[in-house]
């Protein structure tokens, strides 16, 4: 009984270029997510984007406030009908 059993390591084919190329490229996709895990995990000063705030001029976003309020106004009308249906 004894000398019926096999003990010796199974055949493992190598692997090939293409599942070698998927291995790696899945451990450089991890520590790509790791990092950006980090990123968002670890503040970062922004000291020199304040510096650049003030200085610059605020009226394109006064500008872009009046169209969504216009959009949104405009859409208040033909929800208001829908309802009363």
């Amino acid at each position: 009984m004894a000398s019926d059993l096999d003990f010796s390591p199974p055949e493992v084919p190598e692997p090939t270029f293409l599942e070698n190329l998927l291995r790696y490229g899945l451990f450089l996709g991890a520590i790509f997510q790791l990092i950006c895990v980090l990123a968002i995990i670890v503040p970062v000063p922004k000291s020199h984007e304040v510096e650049a705030g003030p200085s610059e001029p605020r009226s394109a976003e006064v500008t872009r406030k009046p169209k969504a309020v216009a959009l949104s106004a405009s859409k208040r009308p033909k929800k208001e009908a829908k309802k009363k249906r």
